[in-house]
């Protein structure tokens, strides 16, 4: 995994040491802590990663919305 070239959002504040970077592989997408560089890697397959930047953009995981205001399934 060291020589993928890792991203992480340019949203990314305080020397974007607090997010998660993402490298693309061939039918797959990896993600590591930018804390922890030489720490674990998790590798998501093409229609995971898909189910989770869907779920992402439906607001499944914001914890400032209370479980009502959540969405119960995505377009």
């Amino acid at each position: 995994m060291e020589d993928l070239k890792w991203f992480k959002s340019s949203r990314s504040g305080n020397g974007g040491d607090s997010c998660i970077e993402v490298a693309f592989l061939d039918g797959a997408t990896a993600i590591r802590d930018s804390k922890d560089r030489a720490g674990p890697v998790l590798v998501f397959g093409a229609a995971e990663w898909t189910e989770f930047l869907a779920a992402v953009k439906c607001n499944e995981f914001d914890r400032r919305l209370s479980a009502e205001d959540r969405p119960l399934s995505r377009p």
